[in-house]
């Protein structure tokens, strides 16, 4: 969304910073909306997205000595008259909000991922694409990869825990309640959809790279839709879910094509998401976060890349 409009709370003795500040960043209007208890004010600023985060980071700067200070940043659908601004995307503050909601490891994280799991595994064994769509879009999964990834672009050691635990903890139980079923089924095991997951080539990896890219450029443009779209092409449930039910059958071989895909899944999300973070220059707030971010950015990349080329080797292999 390229128009969001900024409510600050601010001293009132700060007016003609933030007006100059304004004036500086081409805010299309800043007005002095009301007066508040304490000698502070509100002021709405409503501003393009070419200018945004920059002006967010001089207001955190010039407000930090207020306690009461405060930013809110909240979308704008429309303006007449009309405003020409071409460009879209999300402050780092907003992209924290949204990689914090994708990591909650709650009920409902968990709940989600046993329904699509057993969601999963009918439509798998019945062969049903429709069924096995269903199941990649209720998944939860994709969070914690973007999540991830953000977190390594941004230095953040706790995200990065965070968002690891809920990726491990949501697929394992994935794996461990569909190897439950594949330990107890007794029919038919040669379905299409079921056997496609045991298998990779190097489209597949050329898919998930690519999908990868379009799960973050969704995210920091703030094209939250286009993100059903990404859970389908680099869907991590089904690959998950092939690898349990093939480990409860006994199909070891079968499990490890399986484990493959949804390693090399894994793997061109994150790997993909640093190389468009680090792209469009989404760094902490301060130099000194930026330079202990930077060994995280780059070794994360090699370490990314070394594991996709490995898996390449395994595929040709």
């Amino acid at each position: 969304m390229s128009l969001k409009m900024l409510y600050v709370t601010a001293p009132i003795a700060a007016e003609a910073n933030i007006r100059k500040l304004a004036g500086e960043a081409s805010v299309i209007s800043c007005i002095k909306s009301a007066d508040l208890e304490d000698d502070h004010a509100l002021f709405q600023l409503l501003t393009r997205s070419e200018d945004r985060q920059q002006l967010v980071d001089t207001l955190h700067t010039l407000l930090k000595t207020s306690a009461k200070a405060r930013i809110n940043i909240i979308p704008v659908d429309a303006t007449l008259p009309a405003v020409d601004s071409s460009n879209t995307g999300d402050t780092r503050e907003e992209l924290y909000q949204k990689m914090g909601q994708g990591v909650q490891m709650d009920f409902t994280y968990f709940l989600l991922t046993c329904l699509s799991t057993i969601v999963a595994i009918i439509g798998l064994l019945q062969d049903n694409v429709a069924v096995v769509v269903g199941a990649m879009v209720i998944a939860p999964f994709l969070g914690p990869n973007l999540a991830f990834a953000f977190a390594t672009s941004q230095g953040d050691r706790p995200l990065m825990v965070r968002s690891f635990l809920a990726g491990v903890l949501g697929l394992s139980l994935a794996i461990l309640i569909s190897t439950a079923v594949g330990y107890y089924w007794t029919g038919e095991t040669n379905s299409s959809e079921l056997m496609s997951r045991t298998a990779v080539g190097l489209s597949g990896v050329a898919l998930a790279a690519a999908s990868g890219v379009a799960g973050v450029l969704s995210l920091t443009t703030g094209l939250s839709m286009t993100l059903v779209g990404v859970m389908v092409a680099v869907a991590l449930l089904p690959p998950a879910a092939t690898v349990g039910f093939m480990l409860g059958s006994g199909e070891l071989y079968l499990a490890f094509g399986a484990f493959i895909l949804l390693a090399v899944n894994i793997v061109s999300v994150n790997l993909s998401g640093l190389v468009v973070f680090l792209a469009k220059g989404i760094k902490p707030r301060h130099w000194f976060e930026r330079k202990m971010a930077k060994p995280y950015v780059y070794g994360g990349i090699l370490f990314w890349g070394l594991c996709l080329v490995i898996l390449i080797g395994v595929i040709g292999w």
